[in-house]
């Protein structure tokens, strides 16, 4: 895949919008989507994976959490998952037409996230499409009691840059949006945060009280309930060496 617009990290304008989504993104970035091969690095339980096999995608999906790859087998037998790391991806070079990390590339371990950018774009012909949570924004301050995440995302941010920095690879589109989330209340906006990592289930009902304060103070009323922006980063990158 060629970009008109493609260069270094330097070369490439930064792109910012009020609300967007990461599925827009992948249709603009990647598509069309049917009859492609994608890989989803860290596809939890498999919902970008049914999302791309509906529109015609064939989707391979890996995680380390053996309980939300059962979950994802489950939920999209058009897909295949498997079991697996970041770091170590069991796939030959150049098998899929891009990569993705939605969400994903800051639950890599700090010390493996250069080699799971290595391991990502060698994999792919194409591009990596990586999409990350920013830390700030109303639904992380939120969140914040539960997990506060801003050393990890901001790694995650670090090791991207140092990555390019590096001439291992070069930014081709960057665009910064926010994910528009909306939430009846607190117990609904607890279960997504458990829903994503099945740990912070007990920090999050005992903190509960907290949570709802910062709702609260960060949220905006809308409709029957709250809505709570999370700014998020996607960066498509592109190899500039074949080295893994």
């Amino acid at each position: 895949m060629s970009f008109p617009d493609a260069g270094t990290a330097d070369e490439t304008p930064h792109v910012r919008s009020p609300a967007g989504s990461a599925l827009a993104l992948i249709d603009e970035w990647l598509g069309p989507l049917a009859g492609r091969r994608f890989l989803d690095v860290g596809c939890g339980r498999g919902a970008l994976a049914k999302t791309l096999t509906t529109r015609g995608a064939h989707v391979i999906g890996i995680d380390p959490a053996i309980d939300a790859i059962e979950a994802a087998r489950a939920a999209v037998p058009e897909a295949r998952f498997d079991a697996g790391g970041a770091e170590a991806l069991p796939y030959p070079t150049g098998s899929f037409d891009a990569v993705l990390l939605l969400n994903s590339f800051h639950h890599v371990p700090r010390q493996l996230m250069t080699t799971a950018l290595a391991q990502a774009l060698r994999v792919g012909r194409g591009p990596l499409l990586i999409v990350e949570p920013l830390a700030e924004g109303p639904f992380f301050e939120a969140m914040r009691p539960v997990e506060d995440e801003t050393a990890i995302r901001h790694a995650a941010q670090t090791a991207i840059a140092d990555f390019v920095a590096q001439g291992r690879a070069i930014i081709v589109r960057d665009h910064t949006f926010d994910d528009v989330r909306r939430f009846s209340g607190v117990d609904a906006f607890i279960d997504k945060l458990v829903a994503v990592d099945r740990a912070r289930a007990e920090a999050a009902q005992s903190l509960r009280g907290e949570v709802a304060a910062l709702m609260a103070r960060w949220g905006t009323p809308d409709q029957d309930g709250v809505r709570l922006d999370q700014p998020h980063r996607a960066v498509l990158l592109e190899s500039v060496s074949v080295s893994p």
